[in-house]
């Protein structure tokens, strides 16, 4: 099955909310080889003026994950997913992301496009906070390969 065209516009329910952990920040730092003090230790983060330890940037992914798994399970999407690579990755935040934070994320998928016989799908996932308020957006490139 191909990719379906009219995925373009199509926007997913909001996932169920996503509470940010300390040991998850940590843990995820580590991985990452962050060495940013804010990301590991609460008080250099209080010192900084955060309720807790910040996350990477890259830690939105984990958020993130929870919305793209929508889009997969889309059967309608035509999307195989022993075929994706993922092809691009870019964040634009309002904030940093802090251990304690209660996150909630929806998927609009903003452009299908062909090239070279590959269907390479783009999709925006809005994080929001308990708040409502604008965390970060991450969007994805996903290749279908041919």
């Amino acid at each position: 099955m191909a990719v379906n065209p009219e995925l373009a516009g199509r926007t997913y329910p909001p996932t169920e909310p996503y509470l940010v952990g300390r040991e998850t920040v940590r843990e995820f730092a580590r991985a990452v080889l962050a060495a940013d003090p804010r990301s590991l230790d609460p008080e250099a983060a209080r010192a900084a003026g955060f309720a807790d330890v910040v996350a990477p940037p890259t830690f939105a992914v984990v958020v993130q994950e929870h919305t793209l798994a929508q889009l997969l399970a889309d059967e309608d999407a035509g999307i195989d997913f022993a075929r994706v690579v993922h092809g691009d990755q870019r964040f634009s935040f309002s904030r940093p992301i802090v251990a304690g934070d209660e996150l909630t994320a929806r998927l609009t998928v903003t452009s299908v496009r062909t090239l070279g016989g590959n269907a390479m799908v783009t999709a925006e996932s809005d994080i929001r906070d308990a708040g409502g308020e604008h965390v970060v957006t991450a969007t994805s490139t996903l290749v279908v390969r041919a």
